[in-house]
């Protein structure tokens, strides 16, 4: 397999030319020394704008397009569909980007970081912001849609470059195991937030709206001629005050990212290095059989997750019954899974994993062994990895809300529908059962586990060995 893809690798970068200048360039000193305590929270917690914002949209932007803001579920779908598509196109764009722009005295990733963030704050709130409680379906329409694509671009800005950091923090495989153990330890934290934020201030008033509808079905006589309009008018102010939170925290995450971490910028690299193109870059990403087995792996487990979370909201409202509960038990079962990952973390200990913690590192480790003289293609492994996934994902999404489009579902309806609650009963349980066992037996033939990852930490100090034979030579 190696020699497979090292001679296409060979055959691709014969047509690159390589970096002018007879000597090695050196990118990174220091990188011996062991990560500080505070580099890694500070790093950890930049991780959470991501997963606080990604929570909340997941659980909430569907039932609040189809019921608050009453869309019909076609159009709200394409919302979806369009918002997540753009998003999967912009990653690979942004990764492109980063790799390409200029180094500063701040680092090729944090400035990423830095001006993205303001805008990225801006986009959110606005996208929970109804400007008119009389709109037009089509000015409703083109508001979230733009919104949300604006959103989802400020967020490619600024989670690319923070996912390809991982590689930059200096430190050896250890250290960047451990970073990331401390990144998913917040992202657990940042995503019981989102679900906890949004829930509970939004949850109140999704439950008068259901006590409202209870009475109508019951035919109780109600002394407001309007009491929808009005339970309607106060979440829509709830789900813009939630969106004011949220984007608060966005904010003073980033900062304390962007105060705290220092980029380091690689290694020993030889003068024989090569910058290849955008295609040829695609092209040994994509034939690198570890990356395949990852991302695929990933796609179909990760499908399974986000259609849970995505329906899951409307499931409890328009199938179970518990409309007026569903924030409760959202938080329930996301307090409920952050319990348990000491608990499997001590059984992975006594048992042994097969698979390492830092996984697509890992993968970028593999290629670097196999590939020593292609450089700065680390953000397009992370952006890929993301796309495959947000495009599966948007599909899925915008199949999803039009699957309720065609069974029947009515925006703002107090009528039990049996089509609707069959349609997400499916979605809940039989398709995301599926894509997981699909995503398990992808896993269970991913190749890098602990013995090859020594095997990598042996050959990639001989590549920089090697390397810094060269630059004695040469400054000989």
């Amino acid at each position: 397999m190696g020699s497979e893809e090292g001679s296409l690798a060979d055959k691709l970068l014969e047509e690159e030319e390589a970096e002018p200048g007879g000597s090695v360039r050196v990118l990174q000193k220091g990188n011996g020394r062991a990560l500080p305590f505070c580099r890694k929270l500070c790093f950890a917690v930049g991780g959470a704008p991501y997963q606080m914002t990604g929570n909340a949209i997941g659980f909430f932007l569907q039932i609040f397009l189809l019921d608050v803001v009453q869309m019909e579920a076609f159009y709200a779908s394409l919302i979806l569909f369009i918002g997540r598509v753009w998003d999967a196109f912009t990653d690979p764009i942004v990764g492109f980007l980063v790799s390409k722009s200029r180094r500063t005295r701040f680092g090729k990733l944090l400035p990423w970081i830095l001006f993205s963030m303001p805008f990225g704050v801006a986009s959110y709130f606005l996208l929970w912001f109804s400007p008119s409680y009389t709109m037009s379906w089509k000015y409703s329409f083109f508001w979230y849609l733009m919104t949300y694509c604006a959103f989802h671009t400020c967020m490619s800005c600024f989670h690319v470059p923070y996912s390809a950091l991982t590689m930059f923090l200096g430190g050896d495989q250890h250290d960047r195991d451990s970073a990331t153990a401390y990144r998913m330890g917040v992202e657990v934290v940042a995503t019981l937030a989102g679900a906890a934020i949004q829930g509970q201030i939004v949850g109140a008033y999704h439950t008068q709206t259901a006590e409202t509808c209870r009475m109508m079905q019951n035919g109780t006589e109600l002394n407001n001629t309007s009491p929808l309009v009005n339970s309607l008018n106060n979440t829509k102010w709830a789900y813009t005050l939630a969106a004011m939170v949220i984007g608060c925290l966005y904010f003073l995450c980033s900062l304390i990212l962007l105060l705290g971490v220092k980029e380091h910028t690689g290694c020993f690299a030889p003068k024989d290095h090569f910058h290849v193109s955008y295609i040829t870059g695609l092209k040994l990403v994509m034939s690198h059989k570890p990356y395949l087995s990852l991302t695929f792996g990933f796609l179909f487990i990760s499908l399974a997750f986000q259609l849970v979370q995505n329906n899951f909201a409307l499931f409890c409202t328009h199938a179970a019954g518990l409309g007026n509960h569903f924030q409760h038990i959202i938080f329930v079962i996301l307090v409920s899974a952050t319990i348990m990952v000491p608990f499997w973390q001590w059984v992975l200990v006594k048992l042994g994993k097969k698979i390492a913690l830092s996984m697509l590192p890992d993968v970028v480790d593999d290629f670097r062994a196999k590939n020593p003289r292609c450089l700065d293609l680390e953000p397009l492994f992370y952006s890929f990895y993301v796309f495959f996934t947000k495009f599966a994902a948007g599909a899925s999404l915008g199949f999803s809300t039009l699957c309720l489009h065609f069974s029947g579902y009515r925006p703002g309806s107090c009528e039990y529908i049996p089509a609707v609650a069959m349609t997400l009963k499916v979605l809940i349980a039989p398709v995301p059962i599926t894509l997981l066992l699909i995503g398990l037996i992808i896993f269970y033939f991913y190749p890098i586990n602990e013995a090859r990852r020594k095997e990598l930490k042996v050959e990639l100090e001989g590549v920089v060995k090697s390397w810094e034979v060269e630059l004695e030579e040469n400054t000989l």
